[in-house]
């Protein structure tokens, strides 16, 4: 592919005289000669092979093909500001990219309205978000891919910043036979039926947490898959409340009557990465994080117990 004959300042040039209605007006915004501006853009037309501009009267107009060029230019210069923003913004310490690391099992309307707060003070700064389940976000802590990570473990070594409690429902299709018993339900009367499970991701020392009395369980990669087996019948799980309240408010699901234990409550917790300083962006994101958590207590579920 050939370089471009044409630089950023040349397209910079006749944004400006389009914008500001002639070459003496661009000239004054740009604190330029007039003379020289009109230069520019002869130029850029001897270059690209392409009329842009037509004179009417005393007014420059676009041509239909310098209305095109110029669309397409707008994009190309703001991308190029931005670019070098970012380079800017890396010179003073500033991070390119933060690498988040979120259990599964943590609330997605939390973590998109800290992400949503974290955008217009990013600075160009791109998040990378992974999901991963119960020591799966351990793992990539520990080996150094995460800058953030948000588990529901005690991992040694790390001090944790505490986030909002969350909720598992211990839930059935409208149908199971679990509700059919119509009355309250204790632990015999689960060892009997198929309990699905979430698949721990991590590789090293997968744990399987939570109440383990089913002689039955099937194990999945992920809540949506749990939910939609469970939707059809053919098991029952602890989800969570978050993600089944729709499901329990329209009927699909149903909270199984438990004598106890029905409804968890836990903690999650934010890591940092211990062996490099966070950097100033991945600060805001940290404290974020941590303040989005706590503005809705009532509504959440743990990565602790992803597994039940």
């Amino acid at each position: 592919m050939k370089a471009p004959r044409v630089t950023l300042e040349q397209w910079r040039t006749l944004q400006a005289v389009v914008d500001h209605g002639g070459f003496a007006q661009a000239a004054q915004a740009l604190h330029r000669s007039q003379s020289s501006v009109s230069y520019t853009v002869a130029r850029m037309q001897e270059q690209l092979g392409v009329p842009l501009l037509s004179i009417e009267g005393r007014r420059a107009v676009l041509t239909e093909a310098g209305s095109v060029l110029l669309r397409r230019s707008r994009n190309l210069v703001q991308q190029a500001s931005q670019l070098e923003l970012l380079a800017w913004n890396m010179e003073q310490g500033w991070e390119a990219e933060v690498q988040l690391v979120v259990d599964a099992a943590y609330p997605t309307e939390r973590l998109t309205s800290a992400l949503l707060a974290f955008m217009p003070q990013s600075k160009g700064c791109r998040v990378q978000l992974r999901e991963e389940v119960l020591s799966g976000v351990e793992e990539r802590l520990v080996d150094g891919s995460a800058d953030l990570a948000i588990s529901g473990l005690s991992i040694p070594g790390y001090l944790p910043r505490q986030l909002s409690s969350v909720e598992f429902v211990a839930v059935a299709a409208p149908g199971h036979p679990l509700l059919q018993l119509q009355r309250q339900l204790n632990h015999r009367d689960l060892e009997e039926h198929l309990q699905v499970v979430i698949r721990d991701s991590g590789q090293r020392q997968p744990r399987d947490t939570g109440w383990l009395g089913a002689e039955q369980r099937w194990t999945v990669a992920s809540l949506y898959t749990a939910s939609k087996m469970v939707m059809s019948g053919l098991g029952f799980a602890w989800l969570p409340t978050q993600e089944v309240n729709a499901h329990l408010q329209s009927g699909a699901l149903c909270e199984l009557p438990l004598q106890q234990g029905g409804r968890r409550s836990h903690h999650l917790f934010l890591y940092a990465n211990k062996d490099r300083p966070l950097g100033p962006a991945s600060q805001i994101l940290a404290e974020l994080l941590v303040e989005h958590s706590m503005k809705d207590t009532a509504k959440g579920f743990s990565g602790s117990e992803a597994a039940d």
